[in-house]
């Protein structure tokens, strides 16, 4: 062998031998990497195989039901049938639709629904058709089934409302789930899946949802269900414990339902637990469950009287001479006027160039704190607020629950407003006058309130000045509320003894000016506070002319307030009535009122 040749042949030998390194080097490093995936993860891979053939299917729980204090139903469960159509085991959807509607209603708007949901889901997933079907309907659709290729019959779970009309404003009505509320969770895309919308139902709504259950299933290649493997069943909803007494509220509701628009608050002054609260006209939840129809939901937004409202938390007004007593504790806790301050009333009082009337032409005479919210008399408070201010009358309006929420388990609660001059100099860039601050002295001007803050009103004052707070909740699953302490207002109780004093009055003297809506049970004797809200004056012309406020258009009347405590001696209840446009606190809430605090003597809810 020649030395090119040599040279030649080492050099392919040293080539020949890299070459087999590196493929020697390359089988080992596959070797190993099939050893790790095979041997050491050889489970990860595994469970990864099961995924792609096993998938998991959220299951519905029940939702849990809402009670009164005695365990009355307000908000359960019924049997409800429902249609389902799987779109790909039908050939021609709009022919599917005409077919259906032979034997079940099915709206425009409901198609248009189920075809958003097929849009949305994978063509084998069931999309609902229509539920709340009646077993006549079930049985239309049961037999002709052959010829409705893709639907299906299932039986679930509907909410219902017993006390419909009565309890509607607060346990509120559930609904499918709109697309600005879904979220990332499985259980929003459930067929029919419903959540809170208004009320109780809102407010609990996560808690009355429960747990989701869930199905492991078996899926072939294309994602098409085979058999079930396993399944863990749903834990249904807490149960919702109220306050409320169911027969208190349905009279208080039935009672309210003989004026046009009215709310009422029964409310216990010590521990703030509401009995019965009520807003009329209302409407019947279970339509909502059900599917209510354009005709109903178009007369439900345009009636005047705002039947979906709940006036008791979201109804703003002024409070009239319910305010009174507000004035007079800001007034004594000043220092400013005593408690023996006596006012001479001849009908008006002159501040400069105005002049500011008393509701009684001919006047009061010389009156004290007692006569004063006894016979209501303006010029007595005109005179006390002159003295004290705005900024010191609000003050003790916030301490008594006006102007603020009170968080109570409801959504929807207005603030109402208390003003005072850094208020109106924010808003509208103007310094506060003295005459705005004799009209807001007698609950007029700028002043709003809600009846639930008027109620908490009154509780504070005649319990001795306790910070209590109103609340519906009495019982979430298994667990009691436990009752919260209450601060004291560090309101004299000299004073607040005068204002009961006064109030009692109002209804027990014969110059009280709720007098003849007074209780004759000396066991239960009720004090109050009459109110007058004007809403619109009547100009001198009229008044010329002999036209009364009831002989004006209903929505230019005054509304009628009333705010009540019984009984006289240890006061339990408290009341707090507003008609809309009911042109006298005296001759229209102050009866209402009466017959409230009656009945829930008569219930006794506290014993």
């Amino acid at each position: 062998m020649s030395k090119g040749d040599l040279e030649r042949y080492n050099s392919f030998s040293r080539r020949a031998f890299i070459l087999g390194g590196l493929h020697l080097a390359g089988f080992g490093i596959l070797t190993g990497r099939l050893l790790h995936l095979q041997v050491s993860r050889q489970d990860y891979f595994a469970t990864l195989a099961d995924e792609n053939r096993i998938s998991m299917k959220y299951l519905q729980a029940g939702r849990g039901q809402i009670v009164d204090r005695f365990g009355v139903p307000l908000a359960v469960n019924e049997q409800d049938f429902r249609a389902f159509l799987i779109p790909e085991q039908s050939p021609d959807l709009e022919e599917t639709f005409r077919k259906v509607r032979e034997y079940i209603p099915l709206s425009l708007k409901d198609e248009e629904r189920v075809l958003r949901d097929i849009k949305s889901k994978r063509a084998f997933m069931p999309v609902m058709l229509r539920d709340g079907l009646n077993w006549e309907q079930v049985a239309r659709i049961s037999v002709n089934l052959p010829d409705l290729p893709g639907v299906s019959i299932d039986e679930g779970r509907m909410r219902a409302y017993p006390l419909a009309e009565a309890t509607a404003h607060l346990i509120g009505y559930v609904g499918l789930v709109a697309p600005a509320e879904l979220t990332d969770e499985p259980i929003m895309g459930l067929p029919g899946f419903r959540i809170g919308k208004t009320g109780i139902e809102k407010y609990f709504d996560k808690e009355l949802r429960g747990k989701a259950g869930t199905s492991r299933i078996e899926i072939n290649a294309v994602g098409r269900e085979v058999r079930e493997i396993s399944s863990i069943p749903g834990k249904d909803g807490d149960r919702v414990g109220l306050t409320l007494d169911a027969e208190l509220q349905i009279y208080c509701q039935s009672r309210l339902a003989q004026e046009k628009s009215a709310s009422a608050v029964i409310m216990d002054a010590v521990n703030g637990q509401i009995y019965a609260m009520c807003s009329t006209p209302s409407f019947d939840p279970n339509n909502f469950t059900r599917g209510i129809s354009a005709e109903q939901w178009e007369e439900l937004l345009s009636s005047p009287a705002a039947p979906l409202t709940n006036k008791a938390v979201s109804g703003q007004y002024p409070p009239g001479s319910t305010f009174k007593m507000v004035t007079a504790l800001a007034a004594f806790k000043s220092g400013l006027v005593k408690a023996d301050h006596r006012v001479h009333c001849p009908g008006y009082m002159e501040i400069g160039r105005d002049k500011f009337h008393c509701w009684s032409r001919g006047g009061h005479g010389s009156v004290d704190i007692i006569q004063a919210l006894a016979q209501s008399c303006d010029v007595y408070f005109y005179d006390i607020a002159r003295q004290v201010g705005i900024d010191k009358i609000a003050e003790m309006a916030r301490r008594l629950g006006l102007g603020q929420k009170h968080n109570i388990e409801l959504p929807g609660e207005t603030p109402g407003l208390v003003p005072d001059k850094n208020w109106k100099l924010g808003h509208f860039g103007k310094k506060w006058q003295l005459g705005e601050t004799v009209v807001s002295a007698i609950g007029q001007g700028y002043i709003q309130t809600t009846p639930l803050q008027l109620a908490v009103m009154i509780a504070r004052i005649v319990n001795g000045g306790h910070a209590v707070e109103p609340t519906l909740l009495h019982m979430l699953g298994t667990e009691v509320r436990k009752q919260p302490e209450f601060k004291s207002l560090g309101i004299s109780p000299r004073h607040i003894e005068l204002v009961k004093k006064g109030m009692a009055n109002v209804v027990n003297h014969q110059k009280g000016t709720a007098y003849a809506s007074r209780i004759e049970d000396k066991s239960f004797l009720m004090g109050g506070k009459t109110g007058t809200a004007q809403v619109r004056r009547i100009t001198a012309k009229q008044r010329a002319e002999g036209v009364k406020n009831e002989d004006l258009p209903w929505k230019q009347r005054h509304h009628a307030l009333f705010t009540a405590f019984a009984p006289l001696k240890n006061p339990r209840y408290v009341c707090a009535v507003v008609v809309e446009h009911g042109v006298s606190g005296s001759g229209t809430a102050a009866p209402l009122a009466r017959d409230l605090m009656l009945k829930t003597k008569e219930r006794d809810p506290a014993s």
